[in-house]
């Protein structure tokens, strides 16, 4: 092991000692000289590592030779398809007439509808200001080509579905860059400013523009980080750390009731980000609700690696991360079963953790060992089982684009969170980046700074050797699903999970889309109990009672029950409004076995919200 990592027998267990049985669950973990390979295939020299990492960092982590690849695959099945370049030929003729047409009377002050309008998510036009000449005919012929450009990257016969989607994802990052927003002479909102203000918001958006790409270079956080410190505006739920390892620490939350739920929760967040996602502002905090509504909280911190964690794998989080925090739980509550609630990836590795102690638990019962699975519940938030449609994200993950990404990791030692930044950022271009760009350094507006924005900005590394496992063994070759990923040197099935679950999806999630949610209802053996709810992959979780606007659907399978496709469901099933978070506090609490008095104070280690969230 590196001399700064500890296996679980060696991690300080302030807790009391805990008992390790999780622990033994895993090999000793591989040395840290074994490299990130796949069988079969020939390890890199270190001089070709060095040049495509060197690369990688030229071009932002994007494989040149997947971009190609996706190009060469396009443009020979469009080449071989006469009848689509004709229509294509038509379209083009057809759009040209079309828009003619609207420029004619446009010109003569004629008021004529749209000849296209902008799709229900695009904003950037939205401004009466584009509604007059010339502004009219800048912005119908950007979209006029945007739809062209949908035509001619679609519907190809003969393309690679991961082919079509980078190709029409190139076309329209290209698109977005050259859209008349992003110009000061051809965006009215700006030039309007420009007048009023006598060229004052062009000075201030110089000064932001120098200003981020000061703290850009230095390597310092955001600016709109700096009003939500974790401890003083945000993570301010009080507790205090009771457990510390390399990897981890484990927050415990102080009760505020007179009795407390008599199963513990613990919390696993994603580790790419900070925990605090779900300890917010004292008003969206999910941690404040639960302890508000009498359970008992843990909560794992991650802590953010550096280059010397490079070889802290996928076996060193499920080991050092999720059984040493279970081990340090039920020091502090023995005999207690647990409700597990995981994250986004840290849902994803909660579920392996399940499936490896079920099926423990199976081998315990025939050999007359009756020590049983931890787990009393499991929630799953955002988290997905099944990579198979994984949305946009999967446009950056085939062989080609993660062994880039490997090389870029080896040099380094981890993969940057502002390269993971920049990935998740592309996907939402238009809203992201140009429009960030339009307001910050056009108009000069800062955005306005809330805690989610805050939080999102405060991101984290990953370590080199657990982020090439991640994408390759869950995204790219999706073992955990198709039952092929191992502990222990055994393959898990998530059939074997009989704890009840409660999952829950968003709607417009573009990091885990619900219907990739949904699909662990394919494979479960258990009482499932799924959400839908209204918002993004972030907003929709952190959707606390009151929130206006929101909504859900919701759904209850037993064990055994037949499947229902996800789209079928959606029809069949009426939105409720407010939040989810009643809800689920409700199925918690019908699935615990009563209230005791809150437990004693446990070991404390400092004050929440302890020491790695503050790591940078």
């Amino acid at each position: 092991m590196n001399g700064n990592k500890m296996t679980g027998d060696q991690a300080p267990t302030q807790t009391g000692g805990a008992s390790q049985r999780w622990l033994r669950l895993l090999p000793d973990p591989t040395p840290v000289s074994a490299p990130v390979s796949l069988p079969d295939i020939e390890a890199p020299a270190d001089i070709d590592r060095t040049l495509h990492a060197l690369m990688a960092q030229a071009s932002f982590g994007v494989s040149p030779v997947s971009l190609a690849l996706a190009g060469i695959d396009w443009a020979l099945h469009l080449g071989k398809s006469p009848a689509k370049l004709q229509r294509l030929q038509q379209k083009w003729c057809d759009k040209q007439i079309r828009f003619g047409s609207f420029a004619a009377g446009a010109m003569a002050g004629q008021s004529a509808p749209p000849c296209i309008r902008p799709l229900p998510q695009d904003r950037r036009f939205r401004s009466p200001a584009w509604q007059g000449w010339p502004f009219n005919l800048l912005y119908q012929g950007f979209l006029l080509q945007q739809q062209w450009w949908h035509n001619a990257t679609t519907g190809i016969g003969g393309v690679s579905a991961h082919h079509q989607q980078v190709v029409s994802f190139a076309a329209r990052q290209v698109l977005d860059t050259l859209s008349p927003v992003n110009f000061i002479a051809t965006n009215p909102e700006v030039l309007a400013a420009t007048l009023r203000e006598g060229g004052q918001n062009l000075l201030r958006g110089a000064v932001n523009l120098a200003e981020d790409g000061r703290r850009a270079l230095s390597g310092q956080t955001a600016v709109v980080t700096e009003a939500f410190q974790p401890g003083r505006d945000v993570a301010v739920t009080p507790g205090h750390v009771v457990y510390r390892n390399h990897l981890i620490e484990l927050i415990f939350y102080a009760p505020v009731t007179a009795q407390v739920q008599a199963e513990p929760m613990l919390i696993v967040p994603a580790w790419i980000m900070k925990y605090y996602i779900l300890d917010l502002s004292p008003g969206n905090s999910l941690v404040r609700y639960l302890v508000e509504r009498g359970h008992t909280v843990f909560m794992i911190s991650w802590h953010n690696p550096d280059a010397q964690d490079r070889d802290l794998g996928m076996d060193d989080y499920l080991q050092q991360g999720v059984f040493a925090a279970l081990d340090a739980v039920q020091a502090i509550l023995p005999q207690r079963k647990i409700n597990a609630v995981g994250y986004c990836i840290g849902g994803t590795l909660l579920t392996i953790a399940a499936a490896a102690l079920e099926q423990e638990q199976e081998q315990e019962q025939e050999q007359e060992q009756k020590n049983g699975s931890p787990f009393n519940t499991i929630t799953l938030l955002a988290a997905q089982t099944d990579f198979t449609d994984a949305g946009e994200l999967t446009l950056f993950i085939d062989d080609s684009q993660l062994d880039y990404l490997d090389d870029l990791m080896w040099r380094q030692g981890y993969l940057d969170n502002r390269q993971m930044a920049g990935a998740f950022q592309l996907l939402r271009s238009t809203d992201l980046v140009w429009s960030r760009a339009v307001n910050e350094y056009l108009l000069g507006q800062r955005t306005p700074m809330t805690d989610l924005l805050a939080w999102n900005a405060d991101a984290t590394r990953m370590p080199y050797r657990m982020q090439s496992e991640y994408l390759r063994r869950l995204f790219l070759n999706n073992d955990l699903f198709a039952g092929r990923y191992r502990v222990n040197g055994k393959p898990l099935a998530l059939s074997d999970i009989h704890t009840p679950v409660f999952a829950v999806a968003t709607e417009t999630d573009h990091v885990a889309p619900w219907r990739s949610v949904y699909k662990f209802n394919l494979v479960a053996e258990t009482d499932v109990s799924f959400v839908l709810t209204s918002g993004g992959h972030n907003a929709g979780i952190v959707s606390q009672p009151g929130h206006p606007g929101r909504f859900y659907r919701s759904a209850h399978w037993p064990a055994g029950e037949n499947y229902v496709d996800p789209d079928r469901w959606y029809l069949a099933t009426a939105a409720v409004a407010g939040s989810w978070w009643p809800h689920w506090a409700d199925w918690l609490e019908q699935h615990c076995s009563g209230v005791m008095a809150p437990p004693l104070k446990a070991t404390d280690l400092g004050p929440a919200p302890g020491r790695y969230v503050f790591e940078r």
